[in-house]
């Protein structure tokens, strides 16, 4: 056995030089063009799949380019202030909330986003989630400030 010339501790079997290696860590495909499922998880269908129409990429993106483009003409007109004001206001409201087992309704947060005057087909068909469940509230007070 001989050392490596560039780190004395290493030795290589045989006296053969540094060992090198042709396959990249970073491909998630192996040398055999499978997808390497155990480093990179299971391969999705949905990530091969390309849009349909060209547009489709844009209107998924629809409301955060309508928000981002509100923001920056609010920054023109209004100086730098509006857009830092008007996110602090949303956060603030996006924390009131009722006693754990009623449910919120956000309505301030809803009037803040310009959602309070459309109607969503969450709205027409009940969420299943939203039916009402007895549950003791003061039990569910004392979790959530660790009382127990």
């Amino acid at each position: 056995m001989e050392k490596m010339a560039g780190n004395p501790d290493l030795v290589t079997p045989f006296g053969t030089g540094p060992v090198t290696s042709s396959v990249s860590l970073k491909t998630p495909a192996s040398e055999y063009n499978v997808h390497d499922t155990f480093r990179y998880g299971f391969k999705s269908a949905k990530s091969d799949l390309t849009p349909s129409h060209p547009l489709e990429a844009s209107e998924a993106n629809f409301a955060a380019n309508r928000e981002a483009f509100v923001m920056q003409s609010l920054r023109n007109s209004q100086g730098l202030h509006a857009p830092l004001r008007l996110e602090m206001e949303r956060k603030m409201a996006s924390k009131i909330q009722r006693i754990p087992p009623l449910e919120s309704s956000m309505i301030a947060l809803e009037t803040l986003l310009g959602q309070d005057e459309t109607i969503s087909v969450e709205e027409l068909l009940d969420n299943p989630s939203d039916s009402p469940v007895l549950v003791n509230g003061r039990a569910v007070m004392e979790k959530r400030l660790k009382m127990f």
